[in-house]
């Protein structure tokens, strides 16, 4: 039955994004996330980290709504007794609320929930943790900059940073 149902819902999203008006791919970069903040190391003091890479992509169902998915990666290393890294995979569901569009200036909200699974590893000892993982940006602009190419840039705080920039392709 779940599988029926999970496979019932990937169906229907594909349809909806195959007839959506508004679909696009997203790259971006954030810097200081939240598993640095939140010392998401396996309770390890972390070292260096470098913030997060995303990619994802995002559907208008509503004039002012958008929902998608987004993957993010990230890694810091950590030194306590044993040098070390962790590796942050984190997959979020997300939603934008555009509330003010003139224009090519779009400013928007962003949240996304999901899971974060970090991979920890010492010489010689390595495991896994699973994590919460969310973004809030109450704050974003996105710029259409011509042929459906959008310049963004978010204030928040979560798994893909505190502040992210990237460009979002309209297809």
């Amino acid at each position: 039955m779940k599988k029926t149902l999970l496979a019932l819902v990937a169906v229907l999203g594909f349809a909806g994004a195959a007839s959506a008006q508004d679909f696009q791919f997203q790259a971006g970069y954030g810097g200081y996330t939240q598993m640095d903040a939140s010392n998401m190391a396996g309770g390890a003091n972390v070292n260096t980290s470098w913030g997060a890479v995303t990619g994802g992509f995002t559907v208008r169902i509503l004039p002012g709504m958008r929902v998608g998915a987004s993957y993010s990666f990230s890694s810091a290393s950590y030194k306590d007794n044993a040098p070390g890294n962790a590796y942050y995979h984190s997959v979020m569901f997300n939603v934008m609320y555009d509330y003010y569009r003139r224009g090519a200036l779009t400013i928007y909200s962003h949240v996304g929930m999901g899971v974060d699974i970090s991979h920890m590893s010492t010489p010689g000892y390595s495991f896994n943790k699973t994590y919460y993982a969310y973004q809030a940006s109450p704050f974003g602009a996105e710029y259409n900059i011509g042929s459906g190419c959008n310049l963004f840039g978010e204030v928040g705080y979560g798994a893909q940073g505190l502040l992210q920039v990237g460009v979002r392709v309209k297809l």
